[in-house]
């Protein structure tokens, strides 16, 4: 399943490839997708397969291809303070995404089979809280998991305005799943081979949508004990905040509100003329990419004819000494650029560039770019507070 865009060199570009295929549609999604980097989901050994667009199974670990869970990020119409319920919630890498749009005050559970799988999942929530800078770019709504059959959740239970399942769904089950969404809420699961879309319109009103088609393991029967009554799974329990966790909240809401002033004048800013073609993802540098792989895909191949290569694709690329001079000459281009955005610079900003380190200059750009600074978390080291409320305020970061 999956293999519907090209695989990506990391995390950036496999979330680009998405994009430009319209799997990925929105803002929120997109800044969701970006802030997880999904190798941390994966074994260290199988790391290398994280950025292609397949789905990913190691003994009871599992992760769907991306443009699946794209089209499920994007079909469930996430609003931060909704509740959502993960069907099969595996690593957590799809409960977390979904946290970074609820914010503190939504609900996020998880319903998983395997213990070990939750296990996982909660060293990988853990991990992403304590090193990801990006987590301090959000407000964001833990994930809670139990280990159970999702099939055994009792009726009495509580609804949810958004429900997940990750895995196939038999028709007879179709009702039940319906049960678990309040009236207004959305239902997205693998029904008869199609990602489906069910919206409760009303007590018994429902409206369908086929998104695409998928193919999912089906859900696992729920065993029967002697008796003949299954064991129910209670869900997670829908915890008030202390009042610790929302001052941490205010306090952090408060001082990320400039920050986000400065991040949208940011975006509105351009540096120089043509800084934008510039950039690694910019249009002058579209047909480069095209015109790399297409030739590595011809060095890579044992035997190639003339009539096995594309006439546009030659008449647009028309690179005769292959990819090392097509690179060369990107490099050459970009250099040019440079030199033109010296020449657009302001007299003050040109003296200060040319004083500094010529090393500073890199391979992929004018400048190598410094690490960016955690703002957040320099502001609250900051305060005149002692350090260990600097400390719960950062969540005890060790980054």
């Amino acid at each position: 399943m999956g293999g519907a865009v090209s695989a990506g060199e990391d995390n950036d570009e496999l979330i680009d490839n998405l994009k430009e295929a319209h799997y990925i549609r929105s803002d929120l999604v997109e800044r969701a997708f970006r802030a997880i980097d999904r190798a941390d989901y994966y074994l260290e050994e199988y790391r290398d397969s994280a950025y292609k667009d397949l789905a990913w199974r190691h003994g009871n670990l599992h992760l769907s291809a991306p443009c699946i869970y794209s089209e499920v990020m994007e079909a469930l119409e996430l609003q931060p303070g909704l509740s959502f319920l993960n069907l099969g919630s595996g690593t957590g890498y799809l409960s977390t995404m979904v946290g970074l749009i609820l914010g503190p005050f939504g609900v996020n559970h998880g319903v998983e089979l395997h213990a070990d799988v939750v296990e996982y999942a909660y060293q990988k929530l853990d991990y992403f809280i304590k090193t990801s800078d990006s987590f301090d770019k959000f407000e964001f709504c833990e994930p809670s998991f139990v280990v159970g059959n999702c099939l055994e959740i009792p009726p009495e239970s509580r609804q949810y305005d958004r429900v997940y399942c990750g895995a196939g769904v038999q028709k007879e089950y179709e009702n039940y799943m319906k049960n678990l969404l309040k009236v207004g809420g959305i239902l997205v699961l693998p029904l008869e081979e199609k990602l489906t879309k069910i919206t409760r319109t009303g007590q018994n009103t429902w409206e369908t949508k086929k998104i695409i088609a998928v193919t999912f393991a089906p859900l696992v029967q729920p065993k029967q004990s002697i008796t003949g009554g299954g064991r129910s799974v209670p869900l997670p329990m829908f915890e008030v905040r202390t009042l610790q966790d929302l001052a941490r909240i205010s306090i952090r809401h408060t001082l990320r509100q400039p920050m986000a002033v400065a991040e949208g004048r940011a975006k509105r800013r351009v540096s120089f003329p043509g800084a934008r073609a510039m950039h690694r993802y910019g249009p002058r540098f579209e047909r480069r990419r095209f015109c790399r792989r297409f030739y590595r895909q011809c060095v890579n191949s044992v035997v190639i004819h003339d009539s096995m290569i594309p006439t546009a694709a030659m008449d647009e690329c028309q690179y005769p000494g292959g990819v090392e001079e097509e690179e060369e000459e990107a490099k050459e281009e970009e250099e040019r650029g440079c030199r033109r955005a010296g020449e657009d610079l302001p007299e003050e900003d040109e003296e200060e560039t040319t004083t500094g380190d010529e090393d500073e200059k890199s391979k992929s750009g004018c400048v190598r770019a410094e690490p960016p600074v955690n703002v957040l978390r320099e502001k609250i080291l900051g305060l005149p507070l002692p350090e260990p409320l600097k400390m719960y305020l950062l969540y005890y970061r060790d980054k």
